[in-house]
């Protein structure tokens, strides 16, 4: 049994790492509020009572022995791989996919908690391998296809947003435990020349939405819709926004999503420019704490959790603002701790208490 002094490892959280959390989700819950026209129904209310639930949950796991996590991490993969099998098997169709599995009493989408799991599972594997192993193509291959297999069932929900970001965030996660940069250029190469096979095997709404990015007005009122409508809540924002419940793309129902995918357009109109950067200091200064973390950390599995949570919220902050700003083709990517979405809340919260919990145990050496 792992001894754990649970009131010395609450006196060590990173407090200034949970409050930056709690004030971008209190700004979320503000603009969720705006978006349903001043009330806190349908989805500020809901937003606020997973973030009370989990909340705490997160800060518990922050306090468990980090050996705990190491010893269950094989375990949680496994269990959120047969989630995503259910999805396929008995999952809930919603809005043309089929990435949710009801269980009665709620609904859960597993390609969330599949990103965790699925750096859960590299961590730990990568600190079993030692510099001589990561040179071996077989050692590798095996990290691979414990990413593929998941990757495969999220794409085939349909969901590319999570899929790529899953892609993206595993090669963080190879990079940081020292594969060689030589395999990452063969790999982009790879996928360069499988490009045309690529977009034969995608959905025709997802070639439209390709197509769409390089010439929104191509398709104004169709596929072309939801960027043209962000920009224009975007710039009508001006530096200081219009005023909360104040915008009008969103509360006249031109913006489409306005409350998931496309909140930050939202914001930004409310706000305006000032509130944009709020928020882009608000995530700079996330990533950065976090980037300490690993600095500070002994173990390569704990290192390795940070590098993958942080790739996670990284990747979701970067695509979906370059998407709502038109420089990114349109994906369902939600923004984190703002957009709308119990289990895109509870997944950040549990992730963060991952990196909390490498925090209150750097010292560890496993």
């Amino acid at each position: 049994m792992y001894k754990t002094n649970y009131l010395e490892s609450l006196s060590k959280l990173p407090l200034t790492l949970l409050l930056i959390i709690s004030i971008l989700c209190c700004s979320g819950f503000i603009i969720l509020y705006s978006a349903a026209g001043g009330s806190i129904y349908p989805w500020s209310h809901k937003q606020i009572i997973n973030f009370c639930l989990f909340m705490p949950f997160s800060i518990l796991i922050a306090i468990l022995d980090l050996r705990i996590i190491f010893k269950f991490s094989y375990l949680f993969y496994f269990l959120i791989l047969l989630l995503l099998i259910g999805v396929e098997v008995f999952g809930t169709i919603a809005m043309g996919a089929k990435r949710w599995i009801d269980f009665g009493f709620t609904r859960v989408q597993p390609s969330e908690p599949a990103k965790l799991a699925i750096v859960l599972m590299l961590a730990k594997y990568f600190h079993q391998l030692s510099i001589i192993d990561l040179t071996k193509i077989s050692k590798l291959c095996i990290a691979v296809i414990g990413v593929v297999i998941p990757v495969i069932l999220i794409i085939k929900q349909p969901d590319l947003g999570t899929g790529v970001i899953t892609l993206i965030v595993a090669g963080f996660m190879f990079f940081a435990a020292g594969v060689r940069l030589w395999k990452f250029i063969v790999i982009g190469a790879s996928i360069m020349l499988s490009l045309p096979i690529i977009w034969h095997l995608m959905y025709d709404y997802q070639r439209k939405r390709v197509l769409v990015f390089f010439d929104p007005e191509k398709d104004p009122l169709n596929a072309g819709y939801n960027i043209i409508q962000s920009k224009i809540a975007i710039g009508s924002g001006g530096i200081f926004g219009k005023g909360l419940m104040n915008g009008t793309q969103s509360h006249l129902s031109f913006l489409p999503e306005h409350q998931t995918d496309f909140i930050f357009a939202t914001f930004a109109e409310e706000f305006g420019f000032a509130g944009g950067i709020w928020l882009l200091t608000l995530y700079s200064l996330i990533i950065s704490i976090c980037l300490t973390i690993v600095v500070n950390t002994k173990s390569i599995f704990g290192k390795l959790i940070v590098v993958g949570v942080t790739a996670i919220f990284f990747s979701h902050v970067f695509i979906n603002i370059a998407m709502v700003m038109g420089m990114l083709p349109a994906v369902g990517v939600p923004l984190p701790f703002i957009s709308y979405g119990g289990t895109m809340m509870a997944s950040m919260l549990i992730g963060f208490g991952l990196v909390m919990n490498v925090q209150v145990h750097r010292h560890i050496n496993l």
